[in-house]
């Protein structure tokens, strides 16, 4: 489908984005992206290298490229979380990637803000760095001038209720405030 709205959802670990990813997918029919990092780095049998967080950065840029039939799509993280992990982990990122957060840009970004519980798994790896991260992905959206929404714990909840309604969709196309009314602006001007 031509012109998809392409919403990347980001932040700290551990702050729902797989959740929210999936939800926002089941309200607004959209397509729910996952992330591949995870995938990636959960098959490793050793620790990850440059070269691995490379290969993720290409299969996130072909996951944007890739052509969806639904209006929403929603990608759980992207590249910005790609190119702010190289720059903290390694102190440098290929020149293709930073040329590429200018080129395959999203259309809205929701920033998952961490104020739930960290819950450890044997991926996440920076449960005490949350809030550094969180400002610093922020400061990378405001750079690329994309219009974002910061997603705190009232909204998580909303949403959950939301999918127990019988129309989770007209629910959330009538809300006036929140991550529903943000999104459902882009609905409006498409």
């Amino acid at each position: 489908m031509e012109n998809n709205i392409r919403i990347g959802i980001i932040g700290p670990e551990s702050t729902g984005k797989t959740t929210l990813t999936n939800q926002l997918a089941a309200i607004y029919s959209g397509t729910a992206v996952p992330e591949y990092a995870r995938t990636y780095v959960e098959q490793l049998h050793t620790q990850y290298t440059y070269d691995d967080v490379c290969n993720i950065a290409k299969k996130q840029i072909e996951e944007i490229t890739s052509t969806y039939h639904t209006k929403y799509v929603f990608f759980d993280t992207e590249l910005i979380i790609t190119y702010v992990w190289f720059i903290y982990k390694y102190g440098q990122c290929p020149d293709w990637l930073k040329n590429g957060l200018l080129s395959y840009r999203m259309d809205a970004y929701l920033l998952c803000y961490p104020d739930i519980a960290f819950v450890p798994d044997p991926v996440r790896e920076n449960p005490h760095i949350r809030e550094e991260l969180f400002l610093t992905y922020l400061d990378e959206v405001k750079k690329l001038g994309t219009p974002y929404y910061i997603i705190k714990k009232l909204d998580r909840d909303y949403i959950a209720d939301l999918l127990q309604s019988p129309s989770p969709l007209l629910l959330a196309e009538e809300n006036s405030k929140g991550v529903c009314h943000f999104l459902n602006g882009f609905n409006l001007n498409r």
